[in-house]
């Protein structure tokens, strides 16, 4: 599968490397065709790593695109790779609303009755937004194995057959369908982006990123 991935830092390079893995093609996108990141992350990727501008690779992308910016510049980003180039296609929202304004820990600039992920679906109508892996340190999205035991991925999305594509794409990169969450329509990324606060003080009490959350029932 032909994959766009916007953004070039540590999450986007972390995904893009480990689409690579699962055996995708990968586009990595940034304001710039010649961003020295980006261009770096390829020569270390071999001959499926490229890279272009956002909208370059939004319009790579067969049917996934990988929204893997800072939350607070993911609606110019997305405007920039141009809703034309992601139309009807799925849109893996893994950004957070996090406001650094203020140092650490940072607040939420989004949260209770709205969320990032809304406010990505309503500027662009046309594209199937899909929250999912926004509660968890980059490098187990798509390894979960580096976790221990059971531990859960949520989703959030409007259209059904969206978060059936993004399902398939999380059990190929090992996760257990009985720890895949489907929290309902986009309205529930509230709840998720909310988790960012608690997750962010885990990971100062526990000394690490390598957890994630578990629901027993």
């Amino acid at each position: 599968m032909k994959i766009g991935v916007l953004g070039t830092g540590v999450v986007g390079r972390t995904i893009s490397s480990r689409l690579i893995e699962l055996g995708h093609e990968v586009k990595m996108g940034s304001r710039s065709a010649n961003n020295e990141a980006a261009r770096n992350w390829v020569s270390a990727n071999g001959e499926n790593a490229s890279n272009g501008t956002f909208g370059d690779a939004a319009a790579f992308a067969d049917s996934l695109v990988f929204n893997c910016t800072k939350g607070e510049y993911s609606i110019s980003v997305l405007s920039l790779a141009g809703e034309y180039n992601m139309e009807d296609k799925v849109l893996v929202d893994i950004s957070n609303p996090l406001d650094f304004s203020r140092g650490m820990p940072p607040r939420l600039s989004i949260c209770n009755d709205d969320s990032l992920a809304e406010q990505i679906q309503e500027a662009f109508p046309s594209v199937r937004v899909v929250k999912t892996l926004n509660t968890m340190n980059c490098n187990i999205m798509l390894n979960p194995e580096r976790v221990s035991g059971d531990h859960n991925v949520f989703l959030s999305g409007n259209d059904v057959s969206a978060k059936a594509d993004v399902i398939d794409l999380l059990k190929s990169a090992g996760w257990k369908v009985s720890n895949i969450i489907d929290l309902g329509d986009i309205t529930t990324a509230r709840g998720t982006e909310m988790l960012l606060p608690v997750w962010i003080r885990l990971w100062s009490a526990l000394g690490t990123t390598d957890f994630n959350f578990h629901i027993a029932r």
